[in-house]
């Protein structure tokens, strides 16, 4: 068995269960490997991107691999899609697998294995891949949502780092009760609001219940006629993120041209910080996706693109 680096950081995606869960079982590793547990720095993507990676070693898991990451006594487990391969690093790479289950087929290669993390990974597998012919996917989709809810720090301080501690937890309860409460009521409302951005590509509004659900199920519904949904979403510091979500792989170049990345079929893009509002979010789409022809006169102002928008 190949030895495993001591690591300075464990790098993981801030955003998802499969990110924290990632993270966690990593820490077990190194604890059981070197006998102290290696610190956790998660991201979002924006604050990976840009962060300069000064460590000798270090591991990262759920975060799409790049040119940079490929560095001598760095560990890289993941399964978006890539273009780069790895010259230097050891990279762990299957995008039929998420990255939970990465990292816990690593873990179990070196002795670290329990029942319960057996089926922490399970559900964070069938969630994370929206394995919705999973008998247990309601119940996976609960997990997940626990980190959109409540946070990823705020889930881990809760915790204590310990992910057997996840396992069964009382906040399952509330989503539940959401799950079965708020998504119904979200998906009739988000149905009438569906808005064309592109004949390819429309956006949902959503406001109440699983957005990523709703979008799943409008897509699956015979009249649907766009091949890619959008759902939109303003920070705090007034940038819009764009999640896109297909059946068919349709989503993915789609992210790509804002920048963006993820999966074939669920990813995702923060759109320029001149974009400070849903509605002109929608007018850059346009604009990128369908740029004025040569011969055409395209959208004259924004103000054109505005009233072709009837928001809420």
């Amino acid at each position: 068995m190949k030895p495993l680096p001591k690591p300075e950081l464990i790098f993981t995606h801030e955003s998802d269960l499969d990110g924290l869960l990632s993270g966690l079982l990593l820490q077990k590793l190194s604890a059981s490997e070197f006998g102290e547990t290696a610190r956790i720095e998660s991201h979002h993507y924006p604050s990976w991107r840009t962060r300069t990676l000064r460590e000798q070693c270090a591991w990262v898991a759920d975060f799409t691999f790049e040119k940079r990451m490929d560095r001598t006594n760095w560990l890289v487990l993941d399964h978006h899609s890539t273009d780069v391969g790895a010259e230097h690093c050891r990279l762990i790479h299957d995008l039929g697998k998420s990255a939970s289950l990465l990292c816990y087929e690593l873990c179990k290669q070196h002795g670290v294995q329990s029942e319960k993390l057996d089926r922490l990974v399970h559900l964070s597998n069938v969630a994370d891949l929206y394995l919705d012919d999973d008998p247990e996917f309601d119940l996976a989709v609960d997990y997940a949502n626990l980190v959109k809810i409540y946070g990823f720090w705020n889930l881990y301080s809760l915790i204590e780092g310990d992910p057997d501690r996840l396992l069964d937890h009382p906040l399952l309860e509330v989503m539940q009760t959401k799950r079965q409460v708020e998504d119904p009521i979200g998906l009739d409302w988000s149905r009438r609001h569906v808005h064309r951005v592109t004949d390819q590509l429309g956006f949902v509004e959503t406001v109440v219940g699983d957005s990523n659900r709703i979008v799943h199920e409008l897509l699956e519904e015979p009249d649907c006629s766009f091949e890619v949904l959008a759902t939109m979403f303003v920070k705090a510091n007034r940038t819009v993120m764009v999640s896109f979500r297909s059946t068919g792989g349709q989503a993915l170049p789609i992210a790509r041209q804002f920048q963006g990345g993820g999966h074939a079929n669920a990813c995702g893009a923060n759109l320029p910080k001149s974009v400070g509002s849903i509605d002109e979010a929608i007018v850059y789409m346009k604009q990128i996706l369908e740029p004025p022809s040569a011969g055409g006169s395209g959208l004259s102002s924004l103000e054109d693109a505005f009233s072709e928008l009837k928001l809420g």
